[in-house]
């Protein structure tokens, strides 16, 4: 069974998409006699700087067909489809023929090579390069074409074919990663693309009410916008996520608006947190999405721009170690975009004990710290209820003031004495459990705390 895998096709300002592409290389598949039994959409490492907004590969898994001859289509029908002109643009194709009796996603024994399931993994974490793809493809016996220009203009024979990443990564997910979504992609006409959509914010609404919570992310009741319908120039219409196909496609089926041209439904790890690692606090690598422990280890701060910046200590460190370095600290951010999330970080204070989720960045900056997480969800796991506080005095019921260096305090009026500061309760704004960025800026990838799984009590945003 040949499965047909593509990225690098689509353009920041030209549009087109990857998921696209792919839409027509099954729909030629088929004309030439073959079937696809299932359609994959692999996000890749959110992190990665050439990236187009989602970063997507996409596989096919074709019957009906041989490798030689699914390469060739796929290969003739991203030269048609893609946005090549971009130079930043760079596809490529992996077609990997596995002797498959069942399934890939068969867990009695799955045919994809350990070092290809491996390597989709680190796609997720890392950046990684062509020539390695190329040479794990070239070692399994994997057809693979660079289409197109030789990798964009300025750009070596290196980089050439830059989409093979993503889809050698794309083959071996099956093996990669357990937890799986779906998305019902519908798409305009094409010679729509790049004028505004006409979609009915109202019946967009009215669906994803229906559809909660098996269906997730298509509105952010919050701020009213209709997260589903994209933004950028190519030929999505809207995508609706969840967790069972059919909900997604009754969803997708009640949106009113302008004329479709295909729809598709594609098996995703979106919505998994697949590119999150557990690590601790120093031993974070620069553009990687991690989870880490640490305790709050300054007052949150609102800077220019509206985005909040909270330093967390390292669970060794501690929040006033003595030993304390700049590794053991890391400025977690909520930008502006994270909207009302804000507000769950900036009611953190010193001392409360937390698990941080996001993207990490190593800024050459002297003005900040090195060290930044961008923060796509938190978990309090112990807020601190108390303050210290001056003690009152228990005949009067006056504040006491201070007798003097570490002599502890004392009231003027009854000469009653106390020996320091008491600890005082205090109104805290947050509960334990989990908090996450609002659907309208939530990272594709991100795992919604309404799929649950989660170690503590969640509060989904919706």
């Amino acid at each position: 069974m040949p499965i047909v895998a593509v990225d690098d096709t689509d353009s920041r300002e030209r549009g087109m998409c990857t998921t696209y592409v792919a839409t027509r290389i099954a729909e030629r598949l088929a004309d030439a006699g073959a079937r696809v039994r299932r359609r994959l959409l692999v996000r890749l490492n959110p992190a990665v700087k050439h990236k187009t907004r989602g970063n997507a590969a996409v596989a096919l898994h074709v019957t009906g067909t041989d490798a030689e001859s699914a390469a060739s289509v796929a290969a003739e029908a991203v030269e048609a489809f893609a946005a090549a002109a971009d130079p930043r643009t760079s596809p490529g194709v992996v077609v990997a023929d596995l002797d498959v009796a069942g399934d890939p996603f068969d867990p009695t024994g799955t045919p994809i090579p350990d070092a290809v399931a491996a390597f989709a993994r680190r796609a997720l974490r890392e950046r990684l390069s062509v020539a390695e793809a190329v040479g794990l493809a070239d070692e399994h016996g994997f057809r693979h074409v660079a289409v197109g220009s030789a990798g964009g203009a300025g750009e070596s024979d290196a980089v050439a074919g830059r989409g093979r990443i993503g889809a050698l990564a794309a083959v071996g997910a099956p093996a990669a990663f357990d937890d799986w979504t779906f998305e019902r992609i519908t798409y305009r006409e094409l010679d729509r693309c790049g004028t505004p959509r006409e979609v009915d914010a109202e019946s967009v609404f009215a669906a994803a009410d229906e559809g909660y919570p098996a269906v997730w992310d298509t509105v952010d009741r919050g701020t009213g916008k209709t997260v589903c319908v994209p933004n950028a120039p190519g030929p999505i219409l809207y995508g609706i996520r969840g967790d069972d196909a059919a909900a997604c496609r009754a969803v997708a089926a009640a949106v009113d608006g302008e004329p479709t041209e295909r729809a598709a439904t594609f098996l995703t790890n979106q919505g998994t947190d697949a590119h999150l690692a557990p690590s601790r606090i120093g031993d974070l690598r620069d553009g990687a999405g991690y989870r880490v422990a640490g305790a709050v280890a300054s007052a949150p701060e609102t800077k220019r721009g509206g985005h909040v910046h909270v330093d967390v200590a390292s669970d060794a460190a501690g929040v006033e170690s003595d030993g304390e370095t700049d590794a053991d600290r890391l400025r977690a951010v909520a930008f502006a975009p994270t909207g009302r999330f804000r507000d769950r970080v900036r009611a953190l204070r010193p001392g409360d004990r937390v698990t941080l989720c996001g993207e990490h960045e190593v800024r050459d900056n002297a003005d900040e710290p090195a060290s930044t997480l961008k923060l796509e969800k938190f978990a309090v796991r112990d807020l601190v209820r108390t303050a210290p506080a001056v003690p009152t005095c228990p005949d009067c019921g006056r504040s006491m003031s201070s007798a003097g260096s570490d002599q502890g305090y004392r009231c003027r009026d009854c000469g009653t004495e106390a020996p320091g500061k008491v600890a005082e309760p205090i109104e805290r704004d947050l509960e334990a459990g989990w908090y996450e960025v609002p659907p309208s800026a939530r990272r594709h990838v991100a795992k919604p705390l309404v799929r649950g799984g989660f170690d503590a009590p969640t509060h989904p945003e919706r």
